[in-house]
């Protein structure tokens, strides 16, 4: 519940011109501290929804690992803004995605924090992202053909750019129990 409150403000803040959450903030999931050495999982956001199957993986390396899962909601900056204009649109939109992270963190015992990397691109927002995040592998969802996401030339560009191991994990038939969970409207 704190963590709504925490997001709320942030939002406010953002839409008074205070910029986008781009904060670190640790949060205990389940009682259990991040192990400091352990792994940090990184988990770029794009769009509307997440894809629950590369959550799931997100999760279940960073539990295997003893570490932190790093949520990251990719926000795309117009070239007619300053980078650093307020952005009330995609909080809108990154808020309610990243407390979805958030509680399936919770619920799998599993650290996480929570940020928004703006960029003029998702692609500049996750160069942004690779250049002062720590991290030890990066999960990705490739988008399905023509949804928002990361596209195949995205995860190529990807695997060219960012140092260190990265998992992809293709588009799927996502049925009842991995559909995808959407931001609310």
């Amino acid at each position: 519940m704190t963590a709504v409150v925490e997001l709320a403000a942030v939002l406010a803040a953002g839409l008074a011109g205070a910029g986008v959450y781009a904060g670190r903030r640790r949060r205990r999931a389940g009682g259990r501290r991040p192990d400091p050495a352990g792994a940090r999982i990184l988990f770029p956001i794009v769009g509307r929804a997440l894809s629950r199957p590369a959550l799931d993986a997100a999760l279940r390396l960073a539990r295997v690992e003893r570490g932190t899962l790093v949520a990251c909601y990719l926000a795309s900056v117009p070239l007619h803004l300053p980078l650093d204009a307020a952005l009330g649109r995609e909080c809108e939109l990154a808020l309610p995605l990243l407390e979805a992270v958030e509680q399936a963190a919770a619920s799998a015992g599993v650290a996480v924090e929570s940020r928004i990397e703006r960029g003029r691109t998702y692609r500049h927002a996750l160069l942004e992202l690779i250049a002062h995040e720590r991290y030890d592998q990066i999960v990705v969802a490739a988008a399905p053909e023509g949804a928002a996401g990361f596209a195949a030339a995205d995860v190529a560009w990807l695997l060219h750019r960012a140092p260190g191991e990265i998992v992809v994990l293709r588009p799927g038939d996502e049925g009842p129990a991995r559909r995808a969970i959407p931001a609310a409207a």
